[in-house]
């Protein structure tokens, strides 16, 4: 799904050597186009997804779950509140990829009834789209529009992440109160092995520190494209160093969700002749409802990048259009970009497939709750 836009852009550059346009399209990608934000969004993936950073909150989960007993509905509420909002700090794609985890080896391992097992599916899938609105480097729907829009963490914090903690604490509440009976008689067999196959070596503290400062850096240089390359080519030195403590680095997810916004920013550029007299004429509400369905029909970084192409969009319009982006993230697999990683994890516990319209239906209170949330 991630490299639909860059085989496109393949048939845009061949379509405009044969019109004799190539130098016209080439003045265009050097000059017309900024790829600082998808390789930021690659680069910090990269950095985020490193074993040191993993192993950190994967022990904060698990710490948290041992608070309530280390039971099955313990785990659950933790890893799907927590890893979430996780997400602000490691990106989404991490704590995508820490969730989906923790909750195969101390969830699904367990055989929930299907209704169960689909609720928290599309509940996974939403808090982890708006977990990471707290900040703004995080989220790729909202790298995307940070500077354009000059959004910082003070902006995110207060307009949109005290607002993603409420609607994730209340979804998760909501259906652990629908499906309480069923918590209660989980079977607690397997449910000590949430550390299973996890714990591979020990990461001493000065690594993982030094992992938190790479990461950091990163995102103080995230407009600084020769900066941020040169960070992560010492990172990528360090790694090697200290091998002893290191997993391989995984590239596929950084890669693909790269090209995915490299593609997204080459065409969107090219959209704003329709897009202007479309959104500059709907209100902050259409265009709330309108970003969340949109979203599940596409990717929502797409979305919020696509807002930027209109000029002179209202303080309250560019609210909606994001608000409403992250807000549909989970009502399907395209929806967010750390969806396919999290269905790709989670279909083996799931007879014949992960099905679209029951994940569909499994997300469909958490967005309303975090749509209420958005619109308070």
């Amino acid at each position: 799904m991630e490299v639909v836009f860059a085989l496109w852009v393949i048939v845009l550059a061949a379509a405009a050597l044969v019109l004799g346009r190539g130098a016209a399209f080439g003045n265009y990608l050097s000059g017309g186009v900024s790829f600082v934000e998808p390789l930021f969004v690659a680069i910090v993936m990269v950095v985020a997804a490193t074993w040191p950073v993993m192993d950190l909150a994967e022990r904060a989960l698990h710490g948290l779950a041992e608070i309530g007993g280390g039971k099955p509905a313990a785990w659950w509420l933790a890893i799907l509140i927590v890893a979430p909002l996780l997400g602000s700090l490691i990106t989404e794609p991490a704590a995508m990829t820490i969730g989906a985890i923790l909750l195969g080896h101390q969830f699904y391992a367990l055989k929930p009834s299907g209704r169960l097992a689909y609720a928290t599916l599309g509940l996974l899938f939403v808090n982890v789209s708006v977990g990471g609105t707290l900040t703004q480097f995080a989220a790729p729907p909202v790298v995307m529009v940070a500077r354009p829009w000059g959004w910082g963490l003070t902006h995110m914090l207060t307009q949109f992440g005290w607002r993603a903690v409420v609607g994730i604490i209340l979804g998760t509440a909501v259906y652990y109160f629908l499906f309480r009976q069923e918590f209660a008689r989980l079977s607690l067999s397997g449910a000590r092995s949430a550390r299973k196959g996890a714990v591979r070596r020990h990461v001493p503290i000065w690594v993982t520190v030094i992992h938190l400062g790479f990461l950091a850096f990163i995102v103080w240089a995230a407009h600084a494209p020769v900066p941020m390359v040169g960070g992560l080519l010492v990172f990528l030195g360090f790694v090697q160093v200290t091998k002893q403590y290191q997993e391989p680095i995984k590239w596929r997810s950084p890669i693909l969700v790269g090209v995915f916004l490299a593609g997204l920013v080459v065409h969107g550029g090219l959209q704003g002749w329709w897009l202007q007299p479309l959104v500059g004429g709907l209100g902050a509400h259409a265009l709330f409802g309108g970003a969340t369905l949109l979203t599940a029909v596409n990717d929502n970084a797409a979305i919020t990048y696509l807002a930027t192409l209109v000029p002179n969009l209202s303080a309250a319009a560019k609210y909606a259009v994001v608000a409403g982006a992250v807000t549909g993230g989970g009502l399907t697999v395209i929806a967010n970009a750390p969806n396919p990683a999290g269905q790709a994890i989670l279909a083996p516990y799931f007879a014949g497939g992960i099905s679209p319209l029951r994940l569909l239906a499994g997300a469909v209170i958490p967005t309303v709750v975090m749509g209420v949330c958005f619109l308070i």
